[in-house]
């Protein structure tokens, strides 16, 4: 079953769209980009399957994606926004991962601890801006506190799988995938396996989450 909420937050209306499994053992809260809503193919993708294997997926658009503006905010707002939710998430009573690709992975990283997330999911990690490899924003990956999961395309600008720093968390690459896991068409996989290398990564791993 699928269903929307208006949230009030103090960066304004955010809106959860949720992907409900009938016996749910957790939530997976993934929140969007800076460039794009909920309608990428990884959340689109995730929250398609996942229901069927017991975790209700909350879908969450920020609020200035909500009130149609075209340019994200700065990260602090966006940390607002994400709190301004959290009530929402946790109301159903189960635990809650805290997740997004690019800049709400970032969100999720950055808050996980004080929300008291069970764990992250990072999607498309943005571990330094394109051709800037000395922004490094490992840390907020490596602050996250909880057990946490990145899954990086291959060719991702924003930071390959092989520039990723040591550290306590999963890694799973998607082979040839770039920010958005597009995968070129004469790549080794298609974009359907690459779709379900994704879908197959974070299902797994919530199981082990227990």
């Amino acid at each position: 079953m699928t269903t929307a909420k208006i949230v009030g937050t103090e960066a304004g209306d955010a809106r959860i769209t949720w992907h409900e499994a009938e016996q749910a053992r957790l939530v997976l809260a993934l929140g969007h980009g800076a460039g794009g809503g909920i309608e990428a193919r990884d959340l689109r993708a995730i929250a398609a399957v996942l229901p069927e294997h017991g975790v209700t997926v909350a879908l969450v658009e920020q609020p200035w994606r909500v009130a149609g503006k075209k340019v994200a905010p700065a990260p602090k707002t966006l940390d607002v926004g994400w709190r301004g939710v959290w009530p929402a998430l946790a109301a159903p009573g189960l635990p809650v991962v805290s997740g997004g690709r690019s800049a709400g992975a970032r969100v999720a990283c950055r808050t996980a601890t004080e929300l008291g997330a069970a764990a992250v999911l990072a999607l498309g990690f943005p571990l330094h801006p394109p051709g800037r490899p000395e922004k490094s924003r490992a840390e907020e990956l490596l602050g996250a506190g909880v057990p946490t999961l990145v899954v990086q395309g291959g060719n991702d600008p924003f930071g390959k799988p092989a520039e990723f720093p040591d550290g306590a968390y999963e890694l799973v690459e998607v082979p040839g995938g770039d920010h958005g896991f597009a995968v070129p068409k004469r790549a080794e996989i298609g974009q359907e396996r690459a779709v379900t290398i994704i879908t197959d990564a974070v299902l797994a791993w919530t199981v082990a989450l227990g």
